[in-house]
């Protein structure tokens, strides 16, 4: 297996950022009855704490990047980054729970306040879950070039060297297996390796298979 080369540069935090946007703008398009306390609460502390985040570690991108050899991540920008995705990931499970009690409630529901209630949900597990994959895999964005990173899960291009020489996952390639997923209840050509991928790939699946199962197919026969 061919190591990427530790001079290139680190990947770009961008997509990330704009991911937790995305889901902060997800929380505030639930409606009232679907979040923890009011609309705007969890939602502002998100961005409350992406703001210091981002320039903590933009900083610590552009340090990285001038070493072929990066030392470990301060540990306050780690923990930042993992209550930041925890807190995103508790918005996401407390609306799941509130969707389901007002339907085990038999609360006046439409069905399309419970199908958009549920897409909502669905697609926010699909991109809390490819945050946590992409922060946790093999150390981070910021130490994943680094030779003798234990890794979490196993790409097909780390198997195939020859076909894409260098290589190493980014942003994108987490989506992708958080998407397929939660999608297939299953990894698919990604798999897990480690215990805790395997256990976020677990809750992952389950979430998943809950709203869609549970919730969406109740919205249907409200529908109908």
């Amino acid at each position: 297996m061919t190591a990427p080369d530790e001079r290139t540069p680190p990947e770009s935090l961008w997509p990330a950022r704009l991911v937790i946007l995305a889901v902060i703008g997800l929380n505030l398009a639930l409606s009232e009855n679907l979040t923890f306390g009011p609309t705007w609460l969890l939602p502002g502390l998100e961005l409350l704490l992406l703001l210091p985040l981002s320039f903590l570690r933009g900083r610590e991108h552009r340090r990285v990047g001038q070493f072929s050899h990066p030392a470990a991540v301060p540990r306050v920008t780690r923990l930042l980054t993992l209550c930041l995705i925890g807190l995103l990931h508790f918005s996401n499970l407390a609306s799941l729970v509130l969707l389901i009690r007002s339907l085990l409630g038999g609360h006046d529901t439409s069905g399309i306040t419970l199908l958009a209630g549920a897409l909502n949900i669905w697609i926010t597990n699909v991109l809390v879950f490819s945050l946590w994959y992409w922060e946790l895999d093999q150390g981070g964005p910021l130490l994943r070039r680094r030779i003798g990173q234990p890794l979490d899960f196993l790409f097909p291009q780390t198997n195939a060297p020859a076909l894409a020489p260098a290589w190493r996952p980014e942003y994108l390639d987490y989506l992708f297996v958080a998407f397929t997923n939660a999608a297939a209840f299953s990894p698919t050509d990604t798999m897990p390796l480690t215990r805790r991928a395997k256990l976020l790939m677990t809750i992952q699946a389950a979430t998943s298979m809950l709203t869609v199962v549970l919730v969406a197919s109740r919205a249907v026969n409200i529908l109908k």
